[in-house]
């Protein structure tokens, strides 16, 4: 990616995520296209009005419970505002050729509650599992002295299986990201 395309990408960002609060578009000054760790694969929708959906990818390991599980982080995803509702089940659907040539076990990522009947829907058609009472813990993407390090967020679980079955995700009540959340 070229400068121009993360300043149009942080602009996206910040339209995007601005209108659920101011600290959610903060990360995105300037020409960062990233909240915390830097994306290893994007899949960028375009149309005549640019950036029209984004949802980001990085292979890592977590967690969960006493198991280092490797999955492909699912995050950054985001509609422009005039395209919601065209769900983001169609976004995984274009990506999961993508995972499977990446050779992951699992697909993850987390979403708020308020999103529950959002993903819900997606999940329906048996491409995910939404998992909750799972409390996921990360690190902060800059070292700050007015916060603590790490922080602990009771979100829901997205799990994607690719490469192996849901019976083979591990149970656990805690999450650790290893690191800063995508």
């Amino acid at each position: 990616m070229q400068l121009a395309d993360h300043v149009e990408l942080a602009e996206f960002f910040r339209k995007t995520f601005g209108p659920t609060g101011a600290f959610n578009a903060k990360p995105f000054e300037g020409s960062r296209s990233w909240a915390g760790a830097r994306p290893e694969l994007r899949a960028i929708g375009y149309d005549p009005r640019g950036v029209a959906a984004h949802l980001g990818l990085l292979r890592r390991f977590i967690k969960v419970g006493a198991v280092d599980v490797l999955v492909a982080e699912l995050g950054l995803y985001g509609v422009r505002p005039d395209l919601e509702g065209l769900g983001i089940g169609h976004s995984i659907r274009a990506l999961h050729p993508v995972l499977q040539e990446l050779g992951v076990p699992f697909g993850f990522g987390t979403v708020r509650h308020a999103l529950q009947n959002h993903v819900a829907r997606f999940s329906r058609h048996g491409l995910a599992t939404i998992v909750s009472g799972v409390c996921v813990r990360s690190t902060l993407p800059d070292a700050r002295l007015d916060k603590p390090s790490t922080r602990i967020e009771d979100v829901l679980i997205v799990v994607l299986p690719i490469g192996r079955s849901m019976c083979d995700w591990p149970s656990g009540t805690v999450i650790d990201w290893n690191g800063p959340e995508l």
